[in-house]
């Protein structure tokens, strides 16, 4: 079917008021815990955007939120790092830290410094890729050099952007920690042990 103009500009304004709306509902459930739509009223959102997508497929980008992917990938590809994704070392010793601390002012060289602590969070470390705004690739430390290609399981967790708000860099890398919180761990434990299947042996684990 042949669109006039209008009637293009007119669909191209429902699909992108559409996404808004769902990004909005999206980041007030996964990141602000303060939903303003039930499930099903959201799921009808996307429904919705996904048939006028498929109708109009001009107008499908790469941010979309019909472009998440909702299973798990079976086995994953290789992904070299550009810059080697290293671990933290850990120190129970007040001597290594010591160590640790002449060793950053040695590196300040005299100028002031201050330290920055916070509690650690033991998940799964990703590296993030983004290219001119939009997420194109996810993926594992592995031995820090290489890694596992995880971009279709990255583009399973909300709270990751398909794209970046604003201005954004022609290339950035976002390097963090996927994790679960514990009660979220503990509802996917019991819903296994309920079915009689295997649990996690912890929240790590699972987010892995």
């Amino acid at each position: 079917m042949n669109l006039s103009r209008s009637d293009k500009n007119s669909v191209q304004s429902k699909i992108e008021n559409l996404r808004r709306e769902i990004n909005r509902h999206n980041e007030l459930y996964y990141q602000k815990s303060a939903p303003e739509i039930s499930d099903a009223e959201f799921d009808a959102l996307l429904v919705d955007l996904k048939k006028l997508e498929e109708e109009n497929p001009q107008f499908i980008t790469p941010d979309s939120p019909t472009r998440r992917v909702g299973g798990r990938a079976e086995g994953f590809k290789s992904f070299v790092h550009r810059v080697p994704l290293m671990s933290l070392d850990n120190s129970y010793d007040i001597d290594d830290l010591k160590s640790f601390d002449e060793r950053c002012r040695k590196l300040a060289d005299g100028r002031d410094f201050q330290y920055v602590a916070e509690l650690k969070i033991d998940g799964l470390s990703l590296a993030l890729h983004y290219e001119n705004g939009f997420l194109t690739a996810g993926a594992t430390r592995g031995d820090g050099f290489t890694g596992d290609d995880v971009f279709n399981n990255v583009k399973t967790i909300r709270t990751i952007p398909l794209k970046l708000k604003g201005e954004s860099p022609a290339s950035v890398e976002v390097r963090g920690e996927a994790f679960l919180a514990r009660s979220v761990f503990q509802k996917i434990n019991a819903e296994l042990d309920m079915q009689g299947e295997k649990t996690f042996a912890n929240p790590r684990n699972a987010a892995s």
